[in-house]
C-alpha cells in the first residue's frame, strides 16, 4: 500500500529560501518560479528574520503556488500553525522529538484550516519509528532530515542513511533534505522521495544565507533541476 501511495504523488521541486528578508526571499522565488519550481519554501531563516510577514510576502507575490512554512515547531502547536495558516501558508513542519501531544495540536490546527503537516525526523534515534508516530499522529508527509550542524560536524553523514527505512515505514509522501548534491536530486523519486528540495549548499551561500550564484546561473541551475527531477517521474510512470 505505502508504495503505491507514494508513486501517485508527482515528483514536486521544492525550492527553500534560507534568507533573513523578505526582499530576498521574494526575489529568489520569482527566479525559481520562472525556472518551473512548484513549491516555495519559507526557511527557518527567513522565519526568524520576518516570521509572518515574510510568509504574507510570498503569498502576496505567488497567490496560486503552495508555501511552506519550515517553522520547527518543538511546542505551542496549534497557535503556530494556526498563524501560519492565517498568513497564507499551504504546509507547516513539526518536529518528531516534539511531544507527540504538540504534534496532534499541530495536525488539529492544520485540518481545521485546511492546510497539510510536514512532519521533520531530524535527530531522531529510530527515524524509522519517529516517521510510523508522525503519520499515526496525522501528518501528511516526512521529511528525512539530516540537520545543518550535524553534517557540518560529521560530513559523512546524509539522508541517504535513513531514507530506505523511512520509506519502507510509511505510507505518505517523503522528502530528504540535507547535504544532498545536484547530482542527488533525480534520483530521488525513484528512491520513493517524490518530493525535492533545492536549497543550501545548492542555492543559498550556507555560510552566509545568501544566493549562492548570479540570477542567470541560479535559475539555470534550478531549471535543469526541474527537468531532470519531472523527466525521473514520468520515468517512474508517477
Amino acid at each position: 500500500m505505502g508504495e503505491a501511495v507514494k508513486r501517485l504523488h508527482a515528483p514536486v521541486v521544492q525550492v527553500s529560501l534560507d534568507v533573513p528578508t523578505s526582499q530576498e526571499a521574494v526575489h529568489l522565488a520569482e527566479i525559481a518560479v520562472r525556472a518551473g519550481v512548484d513549491w516555495i519554501e519559507a526557511g527557518t531563516p527567513l522565519l526568524l528574520g520576518e516570521g509572518l510577514h515574510g510568509v504574507r510576502a510570498l503569498r502576496e507575490r505567488f497567490p496560486h503556488h503552495p508555501i511552506i512554512a519550515d517553522l520547527k515547531t518543538m511546542d505551542g502547536g496549534y497557535l503556530e500553525a494556526e498563524m501560519m495558516a492565517k498568513a497564507g501558508a499551504s504546509f507547516v513542519v513539526v518536529m518528531s522529538q516534539a511531544h507527540r501531544a504538540t504534534v496532534r495540536a499541530v495536525v488539529r490546527a492544520a485540518r481545521e484550516y485546511g492546510i497539510e503537516v510536514m512532519g521533520d525526523v531530524l535527530a531522531a534515534p529510530d527515524k524509522a519509528a519517529a516517521a510510523r508516530d508522525l503519520v499515526a499522529d496525522g501528518c501528511n508527509y516526512i521529511i528525512v532530515h539530516t540537520g545543518f550542524d550535524e553534517r557540518h560536524e560529521d560530513p559523512a553523514r546524509s539522508p541517504w542513511d535513513d531514507l530506505a527505512a523511512v520509506v519502507a515505514a510509511v505510507d505518505v509522501p517523503v522528502q530528504a533534505v540535507g547535504g544532498l548534491r545536484l547530482e542527488d536530486l533525480d534520483r530521488l523519486p525513484a528512491a520513493g522521495a517524490p518530493l525535492v528540495v533545492v536549497g543550501a549548499p545548492l542555492v543559498i551561500d550556507h555560510n552566509a544565507f545568501r544566493a549562492a550564484s548570479a540570477d542567470d546561473e541560479l535559475e539555470a541551475v534550478l531549471r535543469d533541476v526541474v527537468r531532470r527531477v519531472h523527466a525521473a517521474g514520468r520515468s517512474a510512470g508517477a
